[in-house]
């Protein structure tokens, strides 16, 4: 079975203790690669926008003293020649950058013959067009090495997560990108440490090449995001608990085309269920209105809009009438029990 990638470390550098310490109790778990924030895109000014070009030699201490690849995200040119100069391993595009064209192609021209590896995250609206067009904007420069990494999407709907996970987004993108591995950063999508392990198995179960973990040595004093890091520690007890036997199709070519479908069933299941659930909720509210009304909860006439409104829309998507029918009578049903 293909070793899972593990990048891993604090959501920002903040000292260079905190830095070699974090980094210590990673490559004592096993980990690829240590990460680390350098210069910090803030929604809002006035937070920590990280230490910027001090701690790379911070980095380096941790890759000659450590032997631990490093990495850190880039956002402008300047970044990547600081990057290029101090032997970074490997360097990765934010979601708010992977965003903006006129930014990756900047990136992409200063990364042309660098050698280094390249991750890109998903743009941080629901768009993988712009996802793939960043992907090509690095090939087109001749950047070999490229990885993406999936932090979900930002959504005004709430979410247990921070972010909106988007699965079948991923999906879409592996279709158009097969030969790209795909990574997760559970860290930023789930927004939460409690979260994170569920979300690494979730990305395992769909056949991730990796995680992108973030790991701080003590998570209660970070400067930024320190609700969603865990200790290096508690990022190796969870990759000891990851169930990691449901990939044994993956070696095979036809298994990875069977795979890579089922990946793009369970996704589609995922936003089913998502979509079933506030439908429900919608019906609740219903209900509690015709009930202060003293309105009956059966109305004939409103079930037949919806099944002719049903059928008619089923041939667009090449769906059996018959079979639209009984889905939605059962989803009426249940519909009519959640109004009583």
């Amino acid at each position: 079975m293909k070793k899972l990638l593990l990048i891993s470390g604090p959501c920002s550098a903040e000292t260079q203790e905190q830095v070699f310490r974090t980094a210590e109790g990673l490559k004592n778990i096993g980990a690829d690669c240590f990460r680390a924030g350098l210069w910090k895109p803030r929604t809002r000014p006035g937070h920590f926008e990280g230490v910027g070009d001090e701690g790379i030699a911070w980095m380096k201490r941790v890759k000659e003293e450590l032997g631990m690849r490093i990495c850190t995200e880039v956002a402008f040119r300047e970044h990547v020649e600081l990057c290029r100069e101090a032997g970074f391993d490997m360097v990765w595009i934010g979601a708010r950058t992977t965003a903006n064209p006129f930014l990756v192609q900047e990136l992409a021209d200063a990364l042309k013959g660098s050698g280094m590896s390249v991750l890109v995250k998903n743009p941080v609206n629901p768009d993988v067009n712009l996802w793939v067009g960043a992907v090509e904007r690095l090939r087109n420069a001749g950047v070999e090495d490229i990885s993406v990494v999936h932090r979900g999407f930002s959504s005004y709907e709430k979410y247990k997560y921070r972010n909106a996970p988007g699965w079948q987004i991923v999906s879409e993108f592996r279709t158009k990108c097969p030969d790209i591995p795909v990574l997760c950063d559970p860290s930023h999508l789930s927004g939460s440490a409690e979260l994170v392990p569920e979300v690494c198995q979730r990305a395992v179960d769909l056949g991730y090449d990796g995680l992108m973990i973030e790991s701080h040595c003590n998570p209660s004093e970070a400067l930024s995001d320190a609700g969603q890091q865990l200790t290096p520690e508690a990022v190796g007890l969870l990759l000891h608990n990851l169930i990691r036997e449901r990939r044994a199709i993956d070696d095979v070519d036809s298994g990875k085309v069977i795979s890579n479908l089922r990946n793009e069933i369970d996704a589609v299941d995922a936003d089913i269920l998502k979509d079933l659930g506030r439908r429900m909720e919608i019906s609740r509210r219903i209900g509690d209105y015709k009930k202060s009304n003293n309105i009956p909860v059966i109305q004939s006439g409103r079930w037949g809009e919806v099944i002719r409104a049903a059928s008619a829309e089923a041939k667009n998507y090449g769906l059996h009438e018959d079979f639209v029918k009984s889905i939605f009578s059962i989803i009426h049903d249940a519909s009519i029990e959640e109004q009583n």
